[in-house]
């Protein structure tokens, strides 16, 4: 297709707070895993399809394939709906006791 730009499962915008490598950033509906550091502001290229290993809010099990949310003011995987944007489904089982955990991010926007 002509029109196609790129598909779309890394992409490069401007960090929205400083990140390392690996911590997930939201910009608007977007949500993706640093690929490398970056100052806010700066570009980063978000990684948006893929099974990362990610900081989870505490006290919260999960179950495999579970619906998960990203929290961005704290920062963590959670499964509290409210406010939070998907981030994608729980490929592993995760105890309340966790402080990571394995999440299937699928380049979605909702």
């Amino acid at each position: 297709m002509r029109n196609s730009l790129f598909s779309g499962n890394n992409v490069t915008l401007p960090a929205p707070y400083a990140l390392t490598s690996g911590q997930v950033a939201q910009v608007g509906s977007i949500i993706g895993v640093a690929q490398g550091a970056a100052a806010i502001s700066a570009d980063v290229v978000l990684v948006r399809q893929g099974v990362f290993t990610l900081t989870k809010t505490a006290a919260q099990a999960w179950t495999l394939g579970q619906t998960l949310y990203w929290d961005n003011a704290a920062r963590a995987v959670t499964t509290t709906v409210g406010s939070n944007k998907i981030i994608g489904a729980a490929f592993a089982a995760a105890l309340a006791a966790d402080t990571v955990g394995q999440v299937l991010l699928d380049g979605a926007i909702r």
